[in-house]
């Protein structure tokens, strides 16, 4: 199937380098907790800085998950995210090393700098630091994080990938072909 194309000088499918991918996760590692380092080190814990009228730097302490999920469960939910969050990140490794289509390379690299993130605030800290709280009419969305953001942005490209839709490469026409080599490849389908 690919041999047709590539045979025909039509590019392979665009595959992304995995250390590019791993560069990209340890970006937002590093982004995350250079962040939450300073939150911590700058603001009291409870402190609220308002920036505009709808954000407001925080110094916030979640023990729970998404939403404070579970996050008044007794404990043992720290051993439980720091476990979960290390099995995923290490399929996410794994899959990282493989020639993935670049949507998911992009997805994945996200999501493991996020987790990553989280996993080592809770194993330091016991929780995670979060700083970003964005506010309206006196409702605030819960404050989040960079590895938050992370982890967001890489669900939302799986999301999308997962609606793209996919072309069977053996019922595609090559584009850079010669006339003789598409007569060439006509009689051989008769």
């Amino acid at each position: 199937m690919n041999d047709k194309l590539i045979q025909y000088g039509e590019p392979a499918p665009l595959r992304a380098r995995p250390r590019r991918w791993w560069a990209l996760a340890m970006i937002v590692l590093m982004l995350d907790v250079t962040s939450k380092a300073a939150i911590s080190t700058l603001m009291t814990y409870g402190a609220s800085i308002p920036l505009t009228g709808y954000f407001n730097l925080v110094h916030a302490r979640n023990t729970g998950a998404a939403f404070s999920f579970l996050a008044n469960a007794g404990g043992w939910q720290r051993y439980f995210f720091i476990t979960l969050a290390f099995v995923v990140s290490m399929w996410l490794a794994l899959e990282l090393r493989k020639q993935l289509p670049t949507l998911s390379a992009w997805a994945y690299s996200l999501i493991l700098g996020g987790a990553l993130g989280n996993a080592i605030d809770r194993l330091l800290r016991g929780y995670v630091v979060d700083y970003l709280d964005f506010h309206w009419s006196g409702w605030h969305w819960p404050a989040f994080n960079v590895a938050d953001i992370g982890i967001v942005c890489g669900a939302v490209l799986l999301v999308v990938e997962s609606l793209r839709p996919t072309v069977d490469a053996s019922k595609q026409q090559p584009k850079n072909i010669t006339t003789a080599a598409r007569i060439e490849s006509s009689t051989r389908k008769s």
